[in-house]
């Protein structure tokens, strides 16, 4: 099963939707702490309509938290930072895919932490500065799902 992190998301719209993609897809969602909201905001409620039931949603308090209860999956973390691009990898079923908050992004000491290969972006013009986190998260579900062939979805 492939599992969606969000380290330190912001708005709560962004997470909600997350919810319900996680829902849709088998996905597992984690969310590392400080959140930037409340999980009772009605945004995030609104968002995720009734979809957080039908999820598990697990909170971590911290990074390092997150990342010693996982040492056995791979990490792929997504910044416009990346050499990479999302399609650019093989991924696997028990795969994390690591998303940064909204407005900053992953920082750049985490990203240092893991190999190249393991940073991957979306492809932009040079222009942009980034897209939507949700649409982000899933573009790149999708991409890992399909590469699957859709094997957690049957």
């Amino acid at each position: 099963m492939f599992q969606i992190a969000l380290y330190e998301p912001e708005i709560p719209p962004n997470t909600g939707n997350i919810i319900r993609l996680c829902a849709n897809t088998g996905c597992q969602l984690h969310l590392i702490h400080p959140l930037g909201f409340s999980m009772e905001t009605k945004q995030l409620r609104r968002a995720g309509l009734d979809y957080r039931d039908l999820t598990h949603v697990i909170e971590h308090d911290s990074w390092e938290h997150f990342k010693t209860s996982h040492t056995d999956s791979r990490i792929l973390a997504f910044s416009t930072k990346a050499k990479s691009y999302y399609t650019d990898i093989e991924y696997q079923a028990n795969d994390i895919l690591l998303f940064g908050p909204e407005t900053r992004g992953l920082p750049e000491a985490l990203m240092d932490a893991l190999p190249n290969e393991q940073l991957l972006k979306l492809p932009m013009l040079p222009t942009s500065r980034s897209l939507n986190l949700s649409n982000t998260v899933a573009i790149a579900t999708y991409e890992a799902l399909r590469q699957t062939n859709f094997a957690q979805m049957r």
